[in-house]
């Protein structure tokens, strides 16, 4: 009779054992989860991180590779933010055409044109009111990570910002053979220009860290330098084939003219062969001329010679004597007058 009551006394309900374990359940989560918020920022840094640790919002201290020892949240919050020596790339998509613009660009006719805002995205003006376009990849070091820290999410749109600035301050400040080989037959071999367009990513990254710089003068600053700049220009699509358009006709026009240079040359040198034998001839005709010229006078010049020496004073009556018979043999009558008798008179144009 008394020991039924102990052995009931001394026994559990169900109920009983089961929050017995739920609560050992509860108190292993709620250790385990304490374990794991106190060891919550207890982490390894990688050698291209750092880790930016900041003690109630404020900046405490700054960790490179290795292990890192912090104080759970709120008390510590730690930021990883790439190491000093680790350069970071970002390419500017606000430099590049849209893709609403490259979908107008698809469907766009003469009868529907695109917008003017669509029309002008991706697209920078020169000096020379030439459009080129601009793909530019940025490659940047954290040299403050407090400041890239305390931007935040604006760091990188800043950045785009930025660029895209001075990429169109630098190609307003210049001609667009200065920035891409647009017009070869133009320049020629300018070397200038050939420099130019080498120093263009030099002038970009000065130009960018100069607002860099200036930011950080107003307490704005970014923590970012930039170190390099990738830049592949290129033209639009009308108007590459507008340049390809003149670059075939400055072509057809060079053979051309080529071509009538040749021509000219070949008329040229006809011409001269032509000139040149009609010299030889004329030369040789006028030497045929002087020779019978000369044969038919040699008799006179003779005559002449020896009148005027005075050799011979008879010589020219010996010759007429030698010379009117077979004259007058010739002739078919004969009239002679007296030059000392004006009886007959030979009149002319009167009958005999």
């Amino acid at each position: 009779m008394n020991q039924e009551p102990e052995a009931t006394k001394g026994a559990s309900s169900p109920w009983q054992q089961a929050g017995r374990l739920a609560f050992l359940g509860l108190y292993a989560v709620t250790v385990f989860a304490a374990v794991a918020w106190g060891f919550s920022n207890v982490r390894q840094i990688d050698p291209q991180n750092r880790a930016v640790v900041l003690r109630m919002g404020a900046l405490d201290r700054i960790q490179n590779a290795g292990l890192l020892l912090a104080w759970p949240r709120p008390f510590e919050q730690v930021v990883i933010v790439p190491a000093a020596d680790r350069v970071s790339e970002r390419r500017i998509d606000n430099l590049m055409r849209s893709d609403a613009a490259l979908q107008a660009d698809r469907v766009a006719t003469f009868a529907t044109p695109i917008n003017d805002a669509l029309a002008g995205s991706g697209y920078l003006l020169t000096g020379d009111a030439g459009v080129v376009q601009l793909d530019v990849r940025v490659f940047y070091n954290v040299t403050e990570p407090y400041a890239f820290v305390l931007q935040g999410e604006h760091v990188l749109p800043a950045l785009d910002r930025l660029v895209t600035r001075s990429a169109v301050a630098l190609t307003a400040a210049r001609d667009l053979d200065t920035i891409l080989v647009a017009r070869p037959e133009l320049i020629g071999s300018d070397s200038q220009a050939a420099e130019r367009r080498e120093r263009l990513r030099g002038d970009l990254v000065q130009g960018i860290n100069q607002q860099l710089a200036a930011l950080s003068t107003t307490g704005q600053s970014l923590g970012l330098e930039v170190v390099r700049v990738d830049v592949q220009s290129s033209l639009p699509g009308p108007a590459v084939n507008a340049f390809n358009a003149v670059l075939t006709a400055s072509q057809h026009a060079e053979q051309a003219v080529a071509a009538a240079r040749n021509e000219a040359a070949k008329v040229t040198q006809s011409a001269t062969q032509q000139a040149d034998r009609s010299v030889e001839q004329a030369q040789a005709q006028a030497s045929e001329r002087l020779a019978k010229a000369q044969a038919d006078t040699s008799t006179i010049i003779n005559l002449a010679k020896v009148q005027q020496a005075g050799n011979d004073p008879g010589l020219m009556l010996r010759l007429y004597r030698e010379r009117m018979p077979r004259i007058l043999s010739q002739a078919g009558s004969v009239t002679s007058v007296d030059p000392e008798d004006d009886s007959r008179l030979i009149i002319q144009g009167a009958e005999q």
